[in-house]
């Protein structure tokens, strides 16, 4: 969002405001006060909070009182900001934002969710804070897959909401790290993420806007979703028909309703039709498995509009390597038809077409989440990135002095083009460079064979690099904006390259993998290329 919500507000009283439009915001603000007017209460002791607290409808229980003085001290202590120490800003939304903060009784560490009160009523955002706050109650005592909401409180300017504080942060930035998660990785996480759907639609929540983002990890690694505000409870009555008749129909379970979620993990119903079901929650760990494994989500393109046009085309593809199994549950979960999903007509409170599939093989339901979560690391695709070849039918048979220059020709082409390069050609070729480009001055005298940036990443921190294959060879990489040389990758017979998907490719030397990644998504080529000067300087028999 382009303003802070903490801003808003200070922003707002900095003005002038004449008497009328003071009480015609006074009115809204005392409106939005209901939405917390009974907050979930917590014990203001200032002995440790218990490890199993409370549920969060209800006050904790208290001992009968012998006089009123007595019964004064058991009543729970409303909670205000002044409980908390408010540390670092850990998240921002559209109408709220995340601080980590210190119980100061307790010394427990907690999310708080800040909104502003004027903000809300500006933006018409008071269903959005109810619809959070009645889904994560009702997910309270559900021991897995969730944040948990411990109590809710406001004075008045704000509302807060005191979340458990997932410390290990979003699953996206893990993709983002190390590119794709290996197999086995991603598998135990799309099992964890079903399994929290599976509870959470058995209660008639809709997420709507189930994304890498608001998936947190614990302290343990395991799985929590997070950010209700644009859920879909569902009344009574359709929870116990979506029991009985698990294919959703628009016109049982599903309403007209405007635009809420993501771009690129929207479900395509819900952009024709305007309707969603519970299937639209298993389009999004389509989606979700499929960046796991590839590192991009399916659906990607310049502006929303266009997003919007390739989902409604089904308009995506697999990169190279992305496992069979993978890809055959990906293909079931992004259907058209949302009651022709996998997992949309099973009846019962588990998702038993999708656990079976042969992509869960192995998969313990039954212990998941007592398990150890696998290691993230990144998913490397085996094999060559050389076409395959096949014989053609027109070519003489024999192995005459005809058909060797033929193969001799074909072998340099392949295994030496890049590098075929004559001493006259090389020489003027560097006159050129040395005149008109101004990368020149990094590369030591040698010729530039490609150029590129690229986001170089050490750690968790991406670094802008111009990179520059050069004879030799050698691999630069310069600062762009400072122009200066800030390394190079040290070449040997043993340096290996791996595209990991359009943008990611990895350069492994015996000491150290350089994890790089194309903004323009030309991984691929970069790795061809490397790898065909490779084998032009040490042969192909290197390992």
């Amino acid at each position: 969002m382009s303003v802070k919500p903490l801003l808003v507000f200070n922003m707002f009283q900095k003005n002038s405001i004449n008497g009328r439009a003071s009480s015609e915001l006074r009115a809204p603000i005392a409106a939005a006060e209901i939405i917390v007017e009974t907050p979930i209460k917590m014990q203001a002791a200032p002995a440790p909070a218990p490890t199993t607290p409370a549920a969060p409808a209800s006050a904790a229980p208290s001992a009968p009182a012998s006089s009123p003085a007595a019964s004064q001290a058991q009543k729970p202590t409303k909670r205000t900001a002044k409980d908390y120490i408010f540390g670092k800003l850990i998240g921002e939304g559209c109408y709220s934002t995340v601080f980590l903060a210190k119980d100061i009784h307790s010394g427990k560490e907690y999310a708080i969710k800040v909104c502003e009160k004027l903000h809300i009523i500006r933006k018409k955002k008071r269903e959005y804070i109810r619809r959070e706050k009645d889904a994560l109650n009702m997910l309270f005592n559900v021991p897995h897959g969730f944040v948990k909401l411990y109590c809710t409180f406001q004075d008045e300017e704000r509302l807060y909401f005191v979340l458990s504080f997932a410390k290990n942060g979003e699953l996206l930035s893990y993709i983002n790290q190390v590119g794709s998660f290996e197999l086995n990785v991603a598998k135990f996480y799309a099992a964890e993420l079903l399994m929290a759907l599976e509870k959470m639609h058995a209660k008639g929540i809709i997420h709507r806007d189930l994304k890498p983002e608001n998936i947190l990890l614990d302290e343990n690694m395991h799985l929590q979703i997070a950010d209700f505000g644009t859920a879909k409870i569902l009344e009574p009555e359709e929870i116990r028909a979506s029991a009985n008749n698990a294919d959703d129909t628009q016109n049982e379970r599903s309403r007209k309703i405007s635009f809420v979620g993501t771009p690129q993990y929207v479900s395509p119903e819900l952009l024709h039709d305007g309707v969603d079901t519970r299937a639209s929650d298993l389009w999004a760990l389509g989606c979700i498995i499929y960046q796991m494994i590839s590192g991009l989500p399916p659906f990607r393109a310049a502006t929303e509009f266009l997003t919007f046009q390739k989902i409604l085309k089904m308009d995506f593809e697999f990169p190279e390597g992305f496992p069979a199994d993978a890809k055959d549950l990906v293909e079931k979960l992004l259907v058209l038809d949302h009651s022709k999903r996998l997992g949309a007509t099973d009846k019962g409170e588990t998702y038993d077409s999708i656990r079976n599939h042969p992509f869960f093989a192995g998969i313990d339901w039954d212990n998941v989440w007592d398990q150890t979560p696998p290691t993230i690391s990144p998913y490397l695709p085996g094999g060559s990135f050389e076409e395959e070849y096949n014989v053609p039918d027109h070519l003489e048979p024999g192995l005459g002095n005809k058909q060797l220059v033929r193969l001799w020709e074909f072998d340099l082409s392949t295994s030496k083009g890049i590098l075929n390069i004559s001493p006259e050609e090389k020489r003027r070729r560097l006159e050129v460079q040395s005149r008109e480009s101004k990368w020149h001055q990094f590369v030591d005298g040698e010729l530039i064979l490609k150029q590129g940036l690229v986001d170089k990443r050490k750690g968790l921190f991406p670094r802008r690099r111009m990179l520059l294959l050069t004879t030799g060879p050698r691999l630069f990489y310069v600062d762009p904006a400072n122009m200066v040389l800030k390394g190079e990758i040290p070449w040997s017979p043993q340096l290996r390259v791996e595209a990991k998907n359009f943008r990611i490719f990895l350069v492994h030397t015996p000491n150290r993998t350089y994890y790089l990644e194309d903004p323009d998504s030309y991984a691929l080529e970069w790795a061809s290329v490397i790898d065909e000067v490779r084998i032009g300087t040490y042969g192909r028999d290197t390992t």
